[in-house]
């Protein structure tokens, strides 16, 4: 049975990818995801707020809107808040490089196209063997337009890659008016892979303490119907590879995301809830339920369920939203 995919010009020996989570902080919980069946692993994010707190351009887009105001300065995290420093983020990237013979992914979350971006260039000197950007950022001044947040994101990946030579993939969020206009948008950059897509935790408020408090809630299942529905639109319109992240769970969601369209299916809730050998037991399902529905291969089912084939996808889009609201009856 055959599982290999291609993710940004790389072979993989499968599409399951354990995405940026603390699993990849100790090189031993990495090699363990390694042994279980992983095809490549994307470190946790390195912050741009850890290589350039001070930066003037991140003041100028973090500091002009809700976040400004004295009550809510615990929105934006301290210095010494983060756990490691960048220094320490490329020892990791140069060990896991060691000791693994799967591709390393480094991860970047940022929201400038400031100095930071140099620094994407020491992540492949590392030894990374890509690079995904995870542009995380919540526009709460009123005198910021989509435009100008859309050109932020373009600037930002053309930044990068001008400073690296290894392949680079865009983490991004829903949040966009045409996500099929800003998927272009990236791929014609030259984005490698775009990675749908980035969850926007949301913040809870201490009544008791009126303290803003952090609220990470692991991801659900029904989560990965917003990627499964725009990677199949978006298959067979962009050259850049497309992954799948957010409430992947077993084989079943995995063999969904392929025949979307996608390259690959990452994980990480799954893995965090039960573990790096999670993933045998999924690769295990993967190949009996493909032996059983006769496919031979990854690569001949990707994008069978696609809306490629689709002459009109809007209007089966809309046809599809009328007939779910009217198959409920109560």
């Amino acid at each position: 049975m055959d599982l290999k995919t291609k993710y940004m010009g790389m072979e993989l020996k499968n599409p399951i990818v354990p995405s940026a989570s603390p699993l990849s902080e100790e090189v031993d919980t990495a090699k363990a995801l390694e042994d279980a069946g992983a095809s490549a692993l994307v470190v946790y994010s390195l912050f741009e707020e850890q290589i350039t707190h001070e930066s003037g351009e991140l003041d100028h887009y973090l500091s002009h809107g809700a976040e400004s105001y004295a009550e809510a300065t615990s929105y934006f995290p301290q210095k010494d808040d983060f756990n490691t420093g960048p220094f320490e983020y490329l020892d990791l990237i140069a060990d896991l490089k060691k000791s693994l013979d799967i591709p390393i992914i480094g991860s970047l979350n940022g929201v400038s196209k400031g100095g930071w971006v140099n620094y994407a260039k020491n992540i492949e000197q590392a030894g990374a063997d890509a690079l995904e950007l995870n542009l995380y950022f919540v526009p709460t001044d009123l005198n910021i337009t989509g435009e100008e947040v859309e050109r932020m994101y373009i600037d930002t990946l053309k930044s990068v890659k001008e400073n690296v030579n290894i392949p680079v993939a865009v983490k991004i969020s829903p949040f966009f008016s045409s996500i099929a206009n800003i998927a272009k948008r990236f791929d014609e950059a030259g984005a490698d892979a775009l990675v749908l897509f980035n969850r926007f935790y949301q913040p809870d408020f201490d009544l008791e303490a009126l303290e803003v408090v952090p609220n990470l809630q692991l991801s659900s299942n029904w989560e990965m119907r917003l990627p499964l529905r725009w990677i199949s639109i978006l298959y067979g319109n962009v050259k850049a590879s497309l992954a799948a992240t957010s409430g992947i769970q077993n084989h079943l969601d995995v063999l969904k995301i392929m025949m979307a369209g996608g390259d690959v299916a990452m994980m990480a809730s799954e893995l965090l809830r039960k573990g790096p050998g999670r993933i045998t037991e999924i690769l295990n399902d993967l190949t009996q339920w493909m032996e059983e529905n006769e496919y031979e291969s990854i690569e001949m089912m990707k994008g069978s369920m696609s809306h490629k084939s689709c002459a009109e996808p809007s209007a089966f889009e809309r046809a599809n939203y009328m007939k779910t609201l009217q198959s409920y009856h109560p």
